[in-house]
């Protein structure tokens, strides 16, 4: 059995980690990996296929920097090409990219099978490009492998029930293995931090950081926390996002107690993550991290897809609001071990996914 693995982003490289891992060890199984280049930079990408032992990809499309519709179809055209050659029995997707959409579309245009693991997440915002893309990419796919209930009704309620799964979150498998395998010279050591004497900040959602202002009125909010409580804020900052702050001239000596730093790699975000008090984050994917570190969260967005996560309380949607974000960490500064719901499964989905995928192959 040929599988195609299409990925292009962090989240989707930890995704795949679980899974790839697997499939490496199944002799009956082959998986090429295409690299979309979505994400470019060492410190958000090569490095995680060394670390997560992720197979090197044969194919490296390096398409970055671009518009979304430029992206995506030069993504298509290019993919069209390695699957015309490699004829796959099935092509995996992960999440809800411009290289998911575009692996899904293409796959599904040459009637290939298409597999898209974390499927049914909706945050009703169709503003956002990922929105559109989850929820392009679950109509197309052929077996849906879901994170959480939740997911499996939101598909029901748009009337797809054929080959959905329930799986539990892949992301779940990753983050048991690693969390702890820490480094000496992690950040944790490198800059000083002491657990749970700060917190740990991430942006990078087009809504909040496509203007100034927005990415401004944050930072001046987190360094008000910060001298209130006493709290360093560390802030791994994405490579557009610095380039952006640097175009506006921001003077980053003017926010003395938020820790710039350059991306980190998974194991080490684990460890920040885990050991902070409090995260802040416009990430869905750090979002669930932050739960399974047991670390409160305060969402920087209106809506979230990990809707379940809101029942527990230890995740506050505040959108760019300051009194909210302040009323949260205010919240969380003293009330944060509500972590006792199982809400992503038993850490065992890679093999659930891989049972499934080689049962589905007496139907291909």
């Amino acid at each position: 059995m040929k599988i195609i693995t299409i990925l292009g982003a962090r989240p989707q490289f930890i995704k795949a980690s679980a899974l790839s891992n697997l499939i490496n060890k199944d002799p009956d199984i082959e998986e090429i990996i295409i690299h979309t280049g979505q994400h470019f930079d060492l410190m958000m990408s090569d490095i995680f296929f060394s670390e997560l032992e992720i197979p090197k990809p044969k194919y490296n499309l390096n398409i970055s920097s671009l518009s979304h519709g430029a992206m995506t179809g030069r993504m298509m055209e290019e993919i069209e090409k390695i699957l015309l050659i490699e004829n796959p029995d099935l092509v995996l997707v992960y999440g809800d990219t411009n290289s998911t959409l575009a692996g899904a579309l293409v796959s599904s245009k040459l009637n290939i099978p298409v597999c898209h693991i974390e499927a049914g997440l909706r945050s009703f915002y169709k503003k956002m490009p990922e929105e559109i893309n989850r929820k392009l990419t679950d109509h197309i796919s052929d077996y849906l492998f879901c994170p959480t209930t939740v997911a499996i009704e939101n598909l029901r309620q748009e009337g797809i029930t054929k080959n959905v799964e329930l799986v539990g979150d892949i992301m779940y498998d990753s983050f048991l293995k690693y969390k702890q395998t820490y480094k000496e010279d992690s950040p944790l050591n490198l800059l000083a931090l002491k657990p749970k004497r700060y917190c740990l900040l991430t942006l990078h959602r087009q809504e909040n950081t496509n203007d100034f202002k927005k990415v401004y009125s944050i930072l001046l909010t987190i360094n008000k926390l910060s001298k209130k409580y006493n709290y360093s804020f560390v802030f791994p900052m994405h490579p557009r996002i610095k380039i952006f702050l640097e175009k506006n001239f921001f003077k980053f000596q003017d926010f003395e107690n938020i820790i710039f730093i350059t991306p980190v790699s998974y194991i080490e975000m684990i460890e920040l993550e885990i050991n902070a008090k409090i995260i802040l984050t416009d990430s869905g994917g750090i979002q669930k991290e932050a739960y399974f570190a047991k670390t409160p969260c305060i969402t920087l967005r209106n809506q979230t897809e990990w809707i379940e996560l809101l029942s527990t309380d230890m995740n506050v949607l505040t959108g760019l609001n300051e009194n909210k974000i302040i009323e949260a960490f205010e919240k969380f500064i003293v009330d944060n071990n509500n972590f006792n719901q199982n809400l992503y499964g038993d850490g065992k989905t890679g093999q659930k996914i891989l049972e499934k995928i080689k049962s589905a192959k007496k139907e291909l």
